[in-house]
């Protein structure tokens, strides 16, 4: 039995010292060399100091020419390594273990880059409007994906990072090569359940060989995928327990991707009254994690809800996202008794009846509300307060103006 107050030792020896996490959410503030700067270092010192056991970043991209968003980080050397080290310190200044988020978008780069074909493991488009359809990758381009996973570890490790987590969720490349849907190879890379789980696992064993003993090696992985024929649930079980095989210290259950969203305001009013989304799929895979702590994110908001899934054993740290942009303390206010329940703001698109016709509505609230906890995080990160009253329209607004920025500027060496 465990409680939101006692420690949790990861399997590398990484002590986290409460079982809240502060859960991945894409910030968007690199420089327009994709390097972090004052700002991040700004925000994530108001988090440390929110009483986090774990930071987790937003997506850290292994590669500049392949994008989620216009703004992400990139790590593909130690360039930028005296700013990442700044950014680790203000974590561990306010008493927080940070990770990383390693991450590749694949099919999922930005849609708004114009001129821009990104890749995949198979010729499959997203089934978003606008979306392009990605090149195939070559074997020799894999190798060396794998091989930016690694770079980036080590350099996390070299700036001060307490471990990596590796995006194997949300529809975005690992995912892809995950899913019987986006992934059509038939050579070793694809075909069977086994090959399509092979690029994930080669990911983690070439990052551990990079990276000291004592550094955390961390997955983010979907339950499923929600889309019929995809992922499942069962294929899910099976890469747990692959991953348990491995030098693996966090799994962190989450689900979903653009076409079918799982969590980001999106959800139905019954699934945000069950709170915790994946909590029955992480208690139905406790055997075959073995050893490794499962985490797990999405819905959580009342303390009641934390501790009955701690105490059952149903997993070993909560994460929780969107409430830490309206509250950066949400951690100590939970911790304290200050707060009973968190509350994260959610915003729906105007004219429903006719977007409604032409677009998938709960998609694009999704979208809005991703971009409406950005704007709040770009606010945090300039020392200001969130702005609950922003609406929809301005939301969207902004949006397409950070999103499609790089729709007109020159490429460099673009696939």
């Amino acid at each position: 039995m465990s409680s939101l107050h006692d420690p949790l030792e990861l399997p590398s020896g990484v002590r986290l010292p409460n079982r809240i996490a502060k859960a991945a959410l894409s910030e968007a503030l690199g420089d327009v060399d994709n390097s972090p700067d004052e700002r991040l270092v700004t925000l994530y010192r108001r988090w440390a100091e929110g009483g986090y056991g774990l930071l987790i970043t937003g997506n850290i991209m292994v590669d500049r020419n392949h994008l989620g968003e216009p703004g992400n980080v990139a790590i593909e050397d130690d360039r930028a390594l005296e700013r990442l080290t700044a950014w680790t310190k203000a974590a561990h200044d306010g008493g927080a273990a940070i990770f990383a988020q390693l991450n590749h978008p694949g099919r999922q780069a930005n849609l708004l880059a114009l001129g821009h074909t990104p890749v995949a493991p198979s010729a499959v488009a997203l089934a978003m409007p606008g979306a392009t359809t990605p090149r195939a990758l070559t074997p020799t381009e894999i190798e060396d994906i794998i091989e930016r996973f690694a770079t980036a570890a080590a350099v996390c490790e070299a700036a001060g990072f307490d471990g990596v987590q590796l995006h194997a969720a949300h529809g975005y490349l690992v995912t892809q090569f995950l899913s019987p849907l986006t992934n059509l190879r038939t050579d070793e890379w694809g075909g069977t359940p086994e090959r399509r789980m092979r690029f994930l696992l080669e990911i983690v064993r070439r990052v551990r060989q990079r990276v000291s003993p004592g550094f955390a090696v961390a997955v983010k992985l979907n339950s499923a995928d929600f889309q019929r024929g995809g992922f499942t649930e069962e294929d899910s079980r099976a890469v747990v327990a692959a991953l348990a095989a491995e030098s693996v210290d966090l799994i962190e259950v989450s689900g979903g991707n653009y076409e079918s969203p799982a969590m980001g305001g999106s959800e139905a009013a019954s699934t945000r009254a069950r709170e915790a989304y994946f909590l029955d799929y992480a208690r139905s895979v406790r055997r075959e994690a073995g050893a490794v702590p499962i985490a797990v994110t999405g819905g959580f908001r009342s303390r009641t809800a934390m501790d009955d899934a701690l105490t059952a054993g149903d997993c070993d740290l909560i994460g929780i996202a969107r409430p830490t942009v309206t509250a950066t303390d949400a951690a100590s206010s939970i911790l304290e008794g200050r707060t009973a329940t968190l509350e994260a703001h959610e915003i729906q698109a105007g004219m429903r009846g006719l977007l409604g016709r032409i677009t998938d509505l709960k998609a694009l609230d999704g979208f809005l509300n991703i971009s409406w906890n950005t704007d709040q995080l770009h606010r945090l990160a300039r020392g200001l307060e969130p702005d609950l009253d922003r609406g929809p329209l301005v939301t969207a607004l902004a949006m397409v103006r950070r999103n499609g920025r790089v729709s007109f500027s020159p490429k460099r060496g673009v696939a």
